[in-house]
Parts: structure tokens; C-alpha cells; sequence
């Protein structure tokens, strides 16, 4: 008798993409690259110029898009020209937009200057950013829906203040990222789950220049503290466990332009841990997608797409 075959089993789905969250600022880059930045008073002649999509929320957004996440913006552009091209690039990266409010007046914007060697330094004008002080109508109910809420410092502190508290009250996860560095509310503070400042912005908050006792001093506010290091890599402590993990950074040859490689990190970074991925592993994956990023110019047309983080 022949036998009957088994059943072929069922293949099993792939896992829904972890809904992300930013509220953050939206920016048209205005980006200069010399050989050298100038010092005060000092007038130099630049080789290139550029107009790049930026802001930490927008480029936060556009990182955790392309690394496989469902993202969302809530924000603010002008109803300028800017604004238009913000607009537009977000959702052609995939992220929805129907919670990025347009504003009277100018978009924000960053006026960047890049050197040879790959270092940046940045003045902002908040313009349509700076009139985002609270919640809008919905934008709570955006919040309840995510994995994560990420939330950087260019948006006023209210707005800020009152995202963190709604993702709190919903039991959603608080990713906030200290830049640029200022003091912050005690309310905020107690409304966020991790904490993810460069080494600059640890020792600014801090007064402490070791960015381990940094971190240490910072688990007073947080349960959990992510210290990005640049070339040394990044660095986790938590309540639960003071024993710092080090993670190395991957390496990255040419560096080209570091301009968003912080919050590509971030980015990336939201994803991997809504995918389930332990801190130490998705500290890795998302120094993989920042070591890409330096790579390239500018700060959200530099970020990787997720086959090429999991390719590096």
C-alpha cells in the first residue's frame, strides 16, 4: 500500500514590522562641505553645496523605515517650498505622514558645515518645529498604536513632555534621544524608558566626562541608558544590570560625512529591539547601519536600506 504523504506544513508568516512612533523635527539641510571649517571670523571657500532632508525626528524616521520598521511622523513643516520637499521625501520613504501638521510660515532648517575629515557643525532655526507645543488631535491615539515612541529635544519641551507621558500612559516604550543637550523636566525624564545621548551629550547633562560615570549618574533619571562613543562604538548600563555591555563600533572606511549617523543609530536601533533582538545584538545591528551611513553625503539620503545592514 503507498503510503500517504504528509502534510506539507504551512509556512510560517513573517513577523509584522514593529510600528514606530517619532515626534520630532523636521529640516531642510543646508549643507556646505570645505576643506577645513572655518574659525571665528574667518571666511572660507567651500567646494560643494547641498539641500538635504533633515531634522533628528525626520531622519530618525526615515532610519527606522529603511531599516524595516512602520513609522509614522508627527510633526510640523511651513507652508513653504521646504516644507512641500519634506513632506514629499518622508513619504517616499515609506512613512506615513497624515500627523505632520503644515504650519504658517517657514520650515525649519540646518545650516551644516562639513570637512575632509568627516566632522560637522550645525546651526538650527526651528521655524515650523518651534510651533509644535503640545499634542494634536490624534496624535495620541498615533502614539497608543506603536511599539515605540521616539522623541528627540528639537521640538519645544511640552511637546516632548506631553508624547512621553502619552506613550507612558499606553504602556508604549520611550526612546529619547538628548540633542541637543539641555536640561529636561523631571516629569519627562520619568516618562522615559531608554535613554540614547552621545558621549558629548552624557557629559553635558551630567557634568561627568567619563561617559561611564556618566551613564552611572544618568540611571538616576532612566532605567536604561544607551552611550553612543563614535569610532569606540556604544556603550548599555541599566538599573537591572550596572554591569556596562560595550559594544565595538563596526568599522566604517572612507568617512565620508558623520551628519546623521546618530540618529541613523537610533533608528535602527528601535527596530531591532522591536524585533525582539537583545540590547547587545541590536546595538551591533544598528552600529552596522550607522558604519553605513558615514559612508555617504548627508544625513537621511546617507541611511541604509535593511539588506544592506544585514548584509555589513
Amino acid at each position: 500500500m503507498t503510503p500517504t504523504p504528509a502534510p506539507t506544513p504551512a509556512p510560517t508568516p513573517a513577523p509584522a514590522p514593529p510600528a514606530i512612533v517619532v515626534l520630532g523635527s523636521t529640516n531642510m539641510d543646508l549643507v556646505a562641505y570645505v576643506a577645513k571649517a572655518p574659525a571665528g571670523g574667518e571666511t572660507v571657500t567651500g567646494r560643494e553645496f547641498r539641500t538635504v532632508p533633515g531634522g533628528k525626528g525626520a531622519n530618525q524616521a526615515v532610519a527606522a523605515a529603511r531599516a524595516g520598521g512602520e513609522v509614522t511622523m508627527i510633526g510640523a513643516v511651513g507652508n513653504d517650498d521646504f516644507g512641500t520637499r519634506l513632506r514629499s521625501a518622508l513619504a517616499h520613504s515609506g512613512i506615513d505622514t497624515d500627523s505632520l501638521r503644515t504650519a504658517e510660515g517657514p520650515s525649519g532648517t540646518a545650516h551644516i558645515v562639513v570637512d575632509d575629515d568627516g566632522g560637522n557643525s550645525i546651526v538650527v532655526i526651528p521655524g515650523a518645529n518651534g510651533l509644535v507645543t503640545g499634542l494634536a488631535c490624534g496624535d495620541e491615539a498615533v502614539i497608543t498604536s506603536a511599539y515605540a515612541l521616539l522623541l528627540q529635544l528639537e521640538l519645544p519641551l511640552s511637546a516632548v513632555t506631553a508624547g512621553a507621558r502619552a506613550a507612558r500612559l499606553h504602556g508604549v516604550r520611550t526612546i529619547l534621544t538628548p540633542a541637543p543637550a539641555a536640561p529636561m523636566p523631571p516629569e519627562l525624564l520619568a516618562a522615559t524608558d531608554l535613554l540614547v545621548p552621545n558621549e558629548h551629550e552624557a557629559a553635558a547633562l551630567t557634568g561627568r566626562h567619563d561617559p561611564l560615570l556618566a551613564a552611572r549618574a544618568l540611571l538616576d533619571d532612566v532605567p536604561e541608558v544607551v552611550v553612543t562613543l563614535g569610532a569606540a562604538g556604544s556603550a548599555y548600563i541599566s538599573r537591572d544590570a550596572p554591569e556596562p555591555v560595550f559594544v565595538p563600533a563596526v568599522r566604517s572606511r572612507p568617512v565620508v560625512d558623520t551628519t546623521g549617523a546618530g540618529d541613523t543609530f537610533v533608528g535602527a536601533l528601535a527596530v531591532a529591539l522591536g524585533e525582539g533582538k537583545p540590547m547587545p545584538e541590536a546595538m551591533r545591528w544598528a552600529s552596522a547601519a550607522a558604519a553605513l551611513s558615514v559612508q555617504r553625503h548627508g544625513a537621511s539620503t546617507s541611511m541604509p536600506y535593511r539588506q544592506e545592514i544585514d548584509a555589513l
